[in-house]
């Protein structure tokens, strides 16, 4: 299996839905064959929109060569999502205000 990091392009948000709930249910698996409780991780895991959220916003960092935004940046990539998917802009708002605690820039990056 080729776990080459592809950019999601102009997927349907379907889509988009649908590999991040794949991603979420394989985390879960993952980690109930580990032995962990639910109970225990489940809510730190991200929504499905969340993950969309990261997945999109990783992309932009993977085509600007794995260099992470700054600040301004990383809201006009947010705030970008949010106008190329108008139904994941209260999650993007979410997430940008999480980001005044740090969280999105501390999150792992895939294909870096």
């Amino acid at each position: 299996m080729n776990h080459e990091h592809l950019p999601r392009g102009r997927a349907s948000l379907e889509v988009l839905r649908a590999e991040a709930a794949d991603e979420l249910d394989t985390i879960v698996h993952e980690r109930l064959l580990a032995g962990e409780d639910p109970w225990d991780f489940m809510e730190e895991l991200p929504t499905v929109d969340e993950l969309v959220v990261y997945l999109l916003r990783a992309d932009t960092i993977n085509e600007n060569g794995g260099q992470r935004p700054n600040a301004a940046r990383n809201y006009r990539v947010l705030r970008q999502i949010a106008l190329e998917h108008p139904a994941l802009t209260r999650t993007v708002w979410r997430v940008i205000g999480d980001d005044s605690l740090g969280v999105v820039a501390k999150l792992p990056h895939p294909g870096l």
